[in-house]
């Protein structure tokens, strides 16, 4: 059967970063959009969806999960293509790419809508803001959630889901068991003012990196550690290239899944709810097998035997959480506190 690439840039014929840049000189939106319009009934919109992790994350395996569910429901109309592992863009350049129509579908993590959205997304980086899954969850599943997807439609992007990850871990060349075994450690960090502020904070030379880089340069000595879920961890092969981890449980990682405004618009209104339903039943599936799969790595990690496991007690913990209280008087620069006073209402969290 042959296919009608639906795009919102009518020059790019195959995707990566060269097509990127032609397109940034380009981008033909109107062109691209009457396209859409004008596409016969019988060839199937295709919709490219980039994400920067492995296929066998919970994110890789509900990106899966949705291209199964909505060409299914769509009965072939529509066909997903899916780029896993930075295949299609890395993760500078990937809002970039859907803002102009290069790419219709994303699921970045939280902290890079702050480009797009506005500082308050980065609120869920704070260190120990959140108690367990179930408080982010009250959170994101919320009015408070909806009105920061919100916050993306002035830059032509539509927020559609948020999908869990996990919490993440710390993983270095030296234990990590108090906060001065920080000093003076180059710490990976996604693009993200608070991470900066917080590993300043414990004393740490943040480093901001894509995520596919990060192995390289654990391998070749020019990161000491990083931060991540147990799952990114193993998928990128990270604990491979390192020799201890701390379970400390410090930060919550979950993405949103977002789609150029105007092409979603554009979508006969059939497609969209069939699109819509898919993606539901797809959140609920990511959710789902989110702890499990972190579970599951972490014990991955542990039987390898590679890495020294040290899980800081509750005091510990205590003393960590004190020494990171002056993150939030920073980040109250950009972060609205009345969003923020919002989100720890709604996660039960004493201000």
């Amino acid at each position: 059967m042959q296919h009608t690439r639906i795009r919102l840039n009518d020059h790019i014929q195959m995707p990566g970063r060269r097509a990127l840049t032609r397109a940034l000189v380009a981008a033909p939106l109107a062109m691209g959009l009457s396209r859409l319009q004008a596409a016969p009934a019988h060839k199937p919109i295709v919709i490219q969806f980039s994400h920067v992790v492995t296929p066998d994350t919970a994110k890789g395996q509900a990106a899966l999960r949705f291209k199964a569910l909505a060409e299914s429901r769509t009965g072939g109309r529509v066909q997903i293509e899916v780029y896993p592992n930075s295949t299609l863009y890395k993760d500078r350049e990937e809002l970039d790419a859907l803002k102009i129509g290069a790419v219709q579908m994303l699921a970045p993590s939280l902290s890079k809508l702050a480009k797009v959205g506005g500082g308050d997304f980065e609120a869920f980086d704070l260190p120990f803001l959140f108690k367990d899954a179930a408080a982010m969850r009250a959170v994101i599943d919320s009015p408070v959630g909806a009105s920061l997807l919100g916050k993306l439609q002035a830059s032509g992007i539509k927020g559609l889901a948020y999908w869990d990850n996990g919490f993440k871990v710390f993983t270095a060349n030296r234990p990590l068991q108090s906060i001065a075994d920080f000093r003076a450690l180059r710490i990976r960090v996604q693009a993200s003012r608070v991470l900066v502020e917080q590993m300043k904070t414990l004393g740490s030379v943040p480093s901001v990196s894509p995520l596919i880089e990060v192995y390289q340069a654990l391998k070749d000595g020019k990161l000491d550690g990083q931060e991540n879920t147990p799952s990114n961890i193993v998928t990128q092969r990270l604990h491979e290239v390192q020799s201890h981890m701390t379970v400390s449980n410090h930060g919550y990682l979950a993405y949103a899944v977002i789609v150029n405004q105007a092409f979603w618009e554009k979508l006969p209104a059939d497609i969209r709810s069939a699109l819509e339903g898919a993606l539901h039943d797809a959140t609920i599936y990511a959710n789902g097998i989110a702890a499990s799969e972190n579970a599951r790595a972490l014990e991955q990690i542990r039987s390898t035997g590679r890495l020294a496991i040290y899980k800081p007690s509750a005091q510990e913990l205590a003393a960590w959480r004190t020494a990171l209280m002056p993150v939030y008087r920073q980040s109250s620069g950009w972060i609205d506190p009345a969003m923020l006073a919002a989100i720890q209402a709604q996660a039960r969290i004493p201000p």
